[in-house]
């Protein structure tokens, strides 16, 4: 049985002295922490915290921030990380429906700090905490199937749903993560994705693991990157498609020393083949992977390998084989599997699949079924076992590796007092790979200031979410016999000449 106090408790015996985390500069070995996550656990327990009390964390990329994500749960804890790029409204929605006690926080809370009974402020008073603090043993009275952490998506209906992780299941996907992109003692990876996202924390139980080193990048920016990874000599990294394309342009530009890099792992959303391609030559020392998966799925399960021999192959627009480790059907509506090449909603099974939706029956019932989950994703798989993905069941964008469902940002424009009627869809964007667009209706004798209604909605809800743009037509939208709006008809023509629905 292994928990998240699994990886941090052999890395400190079998490597105690081997610098464990680069931090600006600080640096800390194996055995230091081991210590501060043993401290962070014995303080948060002082506080009076029982076993699954939820901690959350607000914060950049930093040591505090890998200490947190580990000992929060290794201390039978329940860490929530919180989108950095959230709106306060939504912040305040995720703290008080997980009931989450203490908020750990490099920036003012604000009214998030009604949210919680404690709040620690990174780095003053977090380090005051740990000088004063007992120590605890991580991992004692934990159960592999315990909640390990609660992490906030966009809601279909509006609110959020946090997404319930076990330690079996984020243990898990780490093997499998191993199994299929290997990881080596020497490595060195830069952690540049923000660690609330999949993207950024998918990498930091492996990196422990196998007893490499990480080293954080607070906030992303290019030229930063790759500074990092010349002066620390990186190996590896995993960010989204935008990250590839903003280190691979810059490096085009202003090129470092960079041959120490031998993987570039990418999520979040399909990738450009000409981004791939710049990205291999910019790089060319690094073998390109990309994962895809879902927070639901802890959060992989398909890998394509070495996608820099794939560029100028049919199999660039595929997102891989399933990982070791899972099993994904292609079904149709009943649930019956369809033939190979024939279109139907990918569905993953494995030990990697969420336990559920924190306090939300009806819609975990939803999404899984007999242990497996469907991903609202519609695809195909080949004859050799490649996942194409078409389009999407569930009414959602993926804005820069970011989930944005439809429905949460209408339920926005209704709010507008000369809205009528509103539909919001995904249209294709160079950069971001799909951008948030609107079509408003506004109501007799109304006319809409499209910068006031954006306005609106910068208040309301996070920047990525936000359409970017917003067309207004004065007759009703176009709906279907039971009156659901056709998006289809108002998304094609952004669609034209493109090889699929989704980017």
């Amino acid at each position: 049985m292994h928990t998240l106090a699994s990886p941090l408790i052999h890395a400190a015996k079998m490597a105690a002295e081997k610098t464990a985390v680069i931090d600006g500069d600080k640096s800390f070995s194996y055995r230091e922490l081991h210590e501060r996550c043993c401290l962070l656990g014995a303080a948060l327990s002082e506080l009076g915290l029982k076993k699954g009390d939820r901690v959350a964390i607000w914060a950049g990329n930093g040591h505090r921030y890998i200490e947190t994500y580990v000992a929060v749960p290794a201390a039978g804890f329940v860490v929530v990380p919180l989108n950095t790029r959230h709106a306060e409204a939504e912040l305040i929605y995720a703290l008080n429906d997980s009931d989450t006690k203490v908020l750990i926080s490099d920036r003012d809370p604000g009214a998030l700090a009604d949210c919680v009974d404690h709040v620690i402020m990174i780095p003053d008073a977090y380090d005051e905490i740990l000088s004063k603090a007992g120590t605890i043993s991580l991992g004692e009275g934990i159960d592999e199937n315990d909640l390990a952490g609660l992490f906030y998506t966009g809601g279909t209906t509006g609110a959020s749903k946090g997404v319930m992780l076990s330690h079996r299941n984020l243990i898990s996907n780490t093997f499998h993560y191993m199994a299929q992109i290997p990881q080596y003692e020497s490595d060195i990876m830069l952690v540049m994705a923000p660690l609330f996202h999949a993207a950024g924390s998918n990498g930091v139980l492996a990196n422990i693991w196998t007893l490499g080193t990480q080293v954080t990048l607070d906030a992303f920016a290019p030229g930063s990157a790759l500074d990092l990874i010349e002066k620390h000599k990186a190996t590896e990294t995993l960010g989204v498609p935008t990250m590839l394309a903003a280190i691979a342009e810059e490096q085009h530009i202003r090129p470092r020393e960079i041959q120490s890099l031998r993987m570039i792992a990418h999520g979040g959303s399909p990738i450009a083949t000409e981004v791939l391609r710049r990205t291999h030559t910019a790089f060319p020392t690094a073998q390109l992977f990309e994962v895809y998966g879902a927070t639901e799925l802890s959060p992989l399960c398909t890998v394509l390998c070495n996608e820099q021999d794939l560029i100028d192959s049919p199999l660039a627009r595929s997102c891989g084989r399933p990982i070791v480790g899972n099993e994904i059907t292609i079904l149709d509506p009943e649930g019956k599997p369809v033939e190979r090449g024939e279109i139907g909603e990918v569905v993953v099974s494995g030990p990697n699949v969420m336990m559920g939706y924190w306090n939300k029956d009806e819609q975990t019932a939803a999404v899984l079924k007999n242990g497996c989950y469907w991903t609202g994703d519609l695809g195909y798989m080949d004859t050799e076992g490649f996942v194409f993905l078409v389009d999407r069941s569930k009414d959602m964008i993926v804005s820069g590796g970011e989930n944005v469902y439809c429905t949460e940002v209408e339920e926005i424009l209704y709010q507008y007092p000369d809205i009528l009627e509103a539909a919001v869809f995904g249209v294709p964007d160079d950069k971001w790979g799909e951008s948030v667009w609107a079509v408003v209706v506004p109501r007799e004798g109304k006319e809409i200031d499209i910068a006031a209604v954006l306005s609106f909605c910068q208040e309301r809800i996070a920047g990525y979410k936000v359409p970017k743009g917003i067309d207004i037509q004065n007759e009703a939208l176009p709906k279907s016999g039971p009156g659901k709006v056709l998006k289809r008809e108002l998304r094609a023509p952004y669609w034209d000449n493109q090889d699929r629905a989704v980017n």
